[in-house]
């Protein structure tokens, strides 16, 4: 089918593979309600993954109040961004890079459709290497056989999950999502009991406080490897809603369900680490695994399955959704098969960080600041497109060049390469590759040594895009004045 094509094919149930690609749905296929997306959202982010980022705000060198602070600020804030970006969904019944268009313009989207792909498929490597990392550690903590046998058995299960799941769509990730909260949840809990007597409160109170420019850096932080690595995708689930649905509901479900683990994990984490800080090195290298090593012997088979869970949850909605922004930048596949070459993409990047990179946290973090500053730059321009719209998008001028979103908006497409720039030159990266950055530094007198990891050049991007899209305002007006909306159920589709 072509993306001038009239479609009324929707999902049909959670073992058959989603026909939906990335056509705005028809009023007869849009179900649920907001308080669904609770379920997605809380299973993609409790996974213990999470207490690792305790180590990694303590880095900073900032005090446990300030941590504190910095993770429940950090989380809610950038989950909120998803919230906001969530109601895109539910107003236009499209994928998030689709709706995407109306803001950049139909061929314009290429540029933030490419950022958006990496950052997904990024965060599909970082999760599935993860899971297959802690996998290994805990087998030999249990004293079975190790080793490359064991890294290799669960990297295919754990691949063999995630794009099962991506390419059966929709319905199924719903259904696994569900029950991954339960799950997840109540082996979490479990872990928490079990690990809380290495609390050390003494220990805690005696870390000093540090800069506001650190504070800004574990911040940022946070920002970016929450909600930032999650607002690409924040309408493909809110989609399928009915137009009806409460606003407020598709926000505060969204930003409630996404923030409400993370903000306990990171807490956590901060305790553990806080009170023990040999922990920092180990979880460096293997995060989940590490935390592994606090455990009984006894609680490990459920921790693994708990922490494996949870990543496979995280890795689903990001191959799901990097399958719809591939359809998005105009690749003409089915979705399923869109799946399939990102689950490819995959398996080559998850081998290149398991079995060839000296560390994890290293291309972590120059993956995070590298995709993190354009993305917040994209993230910034689409709130402020979105929060100038009083109508519905207009259902064929996502799809057509010659519509009311035009060909390129070039004052959105520029101003986020200038706020890419510009967010680059006032961050650091000591990955290999990656140290060009921070070159804004000298020229604007700024110290290195102060300015260098505080993140700045995220916020700017993220603020600057906020100016940049409350810019346009003249043009939505135009655009909106000009909108005819498709007759439904009539609805374009898009593969």
């Amino acid at each position: 089918m072509t993306d001038r094509t009239l479609s009324q094919e929707g999902p049909s149930s959670a073992f058959t593979i989603e026909a939906t690609g990335i056509e705005v749905i028809a009023d007869a296929d849009r179900k649920g309600r907001p308080a669904s997306l609770f379920w997605p959202w809380f299973a993609a982010n409790i996974s213990v993954f999470g207490i690792s980022y305790g180590s990694w705000i303590l880095d900073f060198g900032i005090s446990f109040a300030q941590a504190t602070l910095v993770a429940v600020v950090g989380t809610v804030l950038s989950f909120l961004l998803v919230g906001i970006i969530a109601l895109a969904g539910k107003r236009g019944s499209a994928p998030t890079l689709t709706l995407s268009r109306a803001a950049f313009g139909v061929r314009g989207n290429l540029l933030p459709g490419v950022v958006s792909y990496l950052l997904l498929v990024g965060w599909e490597i970082v999760l599935v290497a993860l899971a297959t990392l802690a996998t290994d550690t805990v087998i030999q903590q249990l004293g079975w056989s190790g080793g490359n046998t064991a890294r290799i058995i669960a990297f295919l299960v754990v691949i063999a999950i995630v794009v099962g799941a991506g390419i059966l769509g929709f319905d199924m990730i719903m259904r696994v999502q569900t029950v991954l909260t339960i799950v997840l949840g109540v082996v979490t809990l479990g872990y928490i009991a079990l690990t809380v007597d290495q609390i050390d409160l003494a220990a805690l109170g005696q870390l000093p406080a540090g800069s506001w420019e650190a504070v800004l850096g574990a911040l940022m932080l946070v920002m970016t490897a929450l909600g930032l690595g999650w607002v690409n995708a924040a309408a493909d689930y809110s989609r399928y809603l009915p137009r009806a649905a409460s606003s407020g509901g598709v926000v505060f479900w969204t930003t409630f369900g996404a923030s409400l683990a993370p903000v306990v994990l990171i807490v956590y984490g901060l305790l553990l680490v806080g009170s023990n800080p040999d922990l920092s090195a180990g979880i460096s290298s293997d995060p989940i695994g590490t935390l592994a090593t606090l455990l009984p012997t006894w609680y490990l088979v459920p921790f693994v399955l708990v922490a494996v869970g949870g990543l496979v949850s995280g890795a689903v909605l990001d191959i799901y959704s990097s399958g719809l922004t591939l359809l998005a930048v105009g690749v003409r596949v089915p979705r399923w098969v869109a799946a399939a070459i990102d689950g490819l993409l995959m398996v080559v990047g998850t081998i290149v960080i398991v079995w060839f990179a000296a560390d994890f946290f290293g291309p972590f973090q120059g993956f995070l600041i590298t995709l993190g500053v354009p993305i917040a730059a994209w993230a910034g321009i689409f709130i402020g497109d979105l929060l100038l719209r009083r109508r519905d998008y207009d259902t064929f001028s996502l799809f057509d060049a010659r519509g009311v979103y035009g060909a390129v908006n070039w004052l959105n497409v520029v101003g986020m390469l200038a706020l890419t720039a510009i967010g680059w030159g006032l961050v650091t990266n000591g990955v290999q590759g990656l140290t060009w950055q921070g070159y804004l530094f000298g020229p604007l007198g700024l110290d290195v040594d102060t300015w260098g990891f505080s993140g700045v050049g995220v916020a700017v991007a993220l603020f600057g895009g906020l100016v940049v899209g409350l810019a346009n305002a003249g043009r939505i007006r135009r655009q909106e004045a000009a909108t005819v909306t498709a007759p439904e159920p009539a609805v374009v589709a898009g593969e």
